[in-house]
């Protein structure tokens, strides 16, 4: 029989302990990895957990408990019942629907003319442009009321929407990705007498569709998340979003101390976002690492 050479032993003995050190190194980052998801987690369970308790057996748990054995859907009934929670979710997807439509269709005529048209001052408008990054949305919040309040938009849509139309970051990210696209082919685009609008539309669009998907979403919950400015341009609960309505729903709906059915109407609300990122999260994040990547 034929002996190992004494290498072939001392590499295969290496090759193991490198293994075991590989498995071990593997085990301790899934080992925190799991614990920081049980950490993220966990307030999602404590809500739909709460929200499933009867108002009577959350308030006679003097110590929480993190299981029910009479879970109860009746919170979820009130949660419709108290409040009109139905009508906000109608305003909500007016609002959102229309704000990302528009906005949509600005900032890709924006990151177009900043990408491909050739005009006087284009670098220096840009970077101005880029400039109001700096600048906190809360600062501009006042002038915003006080526009819209002239013009006699308070409760209305138009009034929620205007603000929320455009989006400095969204147009970099979208003439990043129009920038992708080499000089040579809009060139030869207008030597064959194609417009800008149908080479926008026929060629820039399709190739950076992933982005768009990417801002469609990520301003859908923006959108759906909105609250400072609803709850500052609208007074009247029939214009009212999910958002705020989460107040009224606190103030004048159930009351301060049903927290049970404050947290069904949580995960009433929270529901359609959590499913829309679920099923997009990966052209979430295929979408902002193309945007960012040059070539």
């Amino acid at each position: 029989m034929k002996e190992a050479h004494p290498g072939e032993a001392r590499y295969a003995k290496i090759e193991q302990t490198a293994e075991r050190r590989s498995t071990a190194a593997r085990a301790v980052t899934y080992f925190f990895l799991i614990l920081w998801a049980a950490i993220v987690l966990f307030p999602f369970y404590w809500m739909i957990l709460t929200s499933v308790k009867s108002y009577g057996a959350y308030n006679s748990e003097y110590i929480p408990k993190f299981f029910t054995l009479s879970p109860t859907l009746q919170n979820y009934v009130d949660a419709f019942t108290a409040v009109p929670l139905a009508r906000y979710f109608v305003n909500t997807i007016i609002f959102t629907l229309l704000t990302t439509a528009i906005m949509i269709v600005v900032i890709t005529l924006a990151a177009f003319a900043f990408s491909r048209l050739d005009f006087k001052g284009r670098n220096a408008a840009f970077v101005l442009f880029l400039s109001l990054m700096m600048i906190p949305g809360e600062l501009v919040i006042i002038t915003n009321f006080v526009t819209i309040t002239n013009l006699d938009m308070r409760n209305t849509f138009q009034g929620l929407i205007l603000p929320s139309v455009t989006s400095v970051f969204y147009i970099y990210l979208l003439k990043e990705n129009f920038e992708q696209v080499p000089d040579s082919l809009y060139k030869a685009a207008k030597v064959d007498g194609t417009s800008d609008m149908k080479y926008l539309l026929k060629v820039l669009v399709p190739i950076s569709r992933p982005t768009l998907i990417t801002v469609t979403i990520l301003k859908v919950i923006e959108c759906w998340n909105s609250y400072v400015w609803p709850r500052l341009i609208t007074d009247d609960e029939n214009y009212f979003l999910v958002s705020n309505g989460i107040q009224e729903i606190r103030e004048n709906g159930f009351g301060r101390e049903n927290i049970p059915a404050m947290m069904a109407a949580v995960v009433v609300i929270s529901l359609p976002l959590i499913g829309l990122f679920l099923i997009f999260h990966k052209k979430i994040m295929a979408g902002v690492s193309r945007g960012g990547t040059k070539g």
